[in-house]
């Protein structure tokens, strides 16, 4: 089967999400020269960013995987390591997955990886996961028994929200978005970055430790889930765990009970903080436009 690269469509409302179901093995032959040279520019600024930015635990995993800038990983050689360790394994896949697909994929230990990587003139930004987005910054931390437990918890809850309804589903989402994708972790008595969505990203991983502008809430799994967030920029909201531990013990629950309290309590808007929360730093909110969030 060949591989196709599905990206979203830029129409006159903006980017339209594309989906394909399929897996397709990685076309590791067909990369090009520019296809390496994009993913050591991008590897070599990302990890010499992280080093004193991302958690521990992802800096050890990527090492012992033996991720590197010199050529794109080959999923195979990443599969038989992860598999001896976690139990999971990669998928190639052409874009973006429905939901149901994507769960499905996460309930069996198999993580679904984009065999196409960003263009060299996308190098700074690109509307959707790439190749790099989902190797560098999801895949190292699959090699960690406790948030390998959590992602696969996490994907057979979504096959069960996935059976409730819409609600459920945003309820959910959010819980993927504020930890997988823009998580943060305290490690050694300060901030560390484990969220791959900030890991991938030059501009906010400096912003999400550095910056004035956004809130620093510790995680509260129903505060969480009623949360909005940002697509289209920087994280008004980022939360922060305290290990990986608190991460998966918060959630090894029946969430139906938790859905049916969120259905009666409003959405909370990405910047607001509540009386409620434990607040690390209540951000300036300089920069955030007031509409927006998802």
């Amino acid at each position: 089967m060949n591989a196709q690269r599905i990206e979203h469509a830029m129409t006159d409302k903006g980017y339209v999400p594309l989906y394909a179901t399929g897996t397709v093995p990685q076309p590791w032959a067909n990369y090009t020269a520019s296809d390496h040279a994009v993913w050591r520019t991008l590897f070599e600024r990302q990890r010499a960013l992280l080093v004193g930015r991302a958690c521990e635990t992802f800096l050890q995993a990527q090492d012992a995987m033996g991720m590197g800038a010199e050529a794109i990983p080959r999923f195979d050689d990443l599969s038989e390591q992860l598999r001896r360790v976690t139990g999971w394994e990669l998928v190639g896949v052409e874009g973006l997955l429905p939901e149901l697909d994507f769960f499905q994929h996460l309930s069996a230990r198999r993580f679904p990886v984009t065999w196409w990587i960003r263009r060299p003139e996308q190098i700074d930004y690109i509307a959707e996961p790439d190749l790099f987005h989902d190797l560098f910054g999801h895949v190292p931390l699959l090699l960690n028994p406790v948030f390998a437990d959590y992602m696969q918890a996490y994907g057979a809850g979504g096959v069960r929200a996935h059976g409730l309804g819409s609600e459920a589903l945003a309820n959910l989402t959010r819980l993927y978005w504020y930890t997988v994708e823009f998580g943060l972790i305290r490690e050694h008595g300060e901030l560390r970055i484990y969220g791959a969505g900030i890991l991938s990203s030059a501009g906010e991983s400096h912003h999400c430790l550095e910056s004035s502008a956004p809130n620093r809430i510790g995680f509260d799994l129903s505060r969480l889930m009623r949360t909005r967030y940002r697509i289209d920029s920087y994280q008004k909201t980022y939360f922060v765990i305290d290990d990986f531990e608190q991460l998966f013990n918060a959630t090894q629950q029946d969430f139906a009970p938790i859905y049916q309290v969120l259905q009666q309590a409003d959405a909370v808007p990405a910047g607001d903080v509540l009386d409620s929360d434990l607040v690390l730093q209540r951000g300036s909110g300089e920069g955030w436009i007031s509409d927006g969030d998802v």
